[in-house]
């Protein structure tokens, strides 16, 4: 068997310095992710969420971005899972964005903090019914002693909830938003000469913007 480290591929040789972004990173960030979805991307929305243990060691996983906007990145899920326990010890998070078709990446760091109940409820609200009666049943993150017992716990939803498609959301299930303070664009290039443009918000709300080094 080959070894698929050891694979080399061939880079975009387009050139990407901080005069072809936009100089909002947020309007940047929606732009290649419009591009991945044109250019077929499954799920171009998947993107790595990366917390911080309680002893300071990391701790990651991929979720799919619900929204994007000025004032940040949205995603949702199980307050009492390990990710939501983390992020109420530790409320900032990173967030990695990887198109390879593309030969794209985006990286964004910041505060996290979580979302209104109101706006939970109505994205809670547009999930289908099974995902819903999913986030009753499920104690994510927990250890289960068998399947069998998970799909008693869907069985038992099910029968909570039976005639009727108003399953509300669990109060311990909820979303939260990123306010980033960093955001890396990265594009590849031949030789790993890659390029890669952060922006850093400073304290005034402006974005300085730098071209980092490969």
């Amino acid at each position: 068997m080959s070894d698929p480290t050891a694979v080399r591929r061939d880079y975009y040789t387009d050139g990407l310095g901080p005069e072809d972004l936009d100089p909002n990173p947020v309007v940047q960030v929606r732009a290649w992710l419009q591009e991945a979805l044109e250019a077929g991307i499954g799920e171009p929305n998947a993107m790595t969420v990366c917390t911080v243990r309680p002893d300071g060691t990391p701790n990651a996983r991929v979720l799919l971005l619900r929204g994007v906007g000025e004032d940040g990145f949205r995603f949702y899920g199980n307050r009492e899972s390990q990710k939501g326990r983390e992020l109420a010890v530790f409320p900032h998070a990173a967030l990695v964005f990887h198109w390879p078709a593309l030969h794209r990446q985006v990286r964004v760091s910041g505060a996290v903090e979580p979302l209104p109940d109101a706006e939970s409820d109505a994205y809670f609200a547009t999930r289908p019914r099974g995902s819903r009666l999913g986030a009753w049943a499920s104690p994510q993150s927990r250890p289960l002693p068998s399947r069998e017992a998970l799909d008693a716990a869907v069985a038992d939803a099910e029968a909570r909830f039976a005639g009727t498609d108003d399953v509300p959301r669990p109060p311990y299930w909820g979303g939260w938003r990123l306010v980033p303070r960093e955001v890396e664009f990265w594009q590849g290039r031949p030789s790993r000469l890659h390029d890669r443009v952060r922006y850093v918000r400073e304290e005034s709300g402006r974005w300085r913007v730098e071209r980092l080094a490969p």
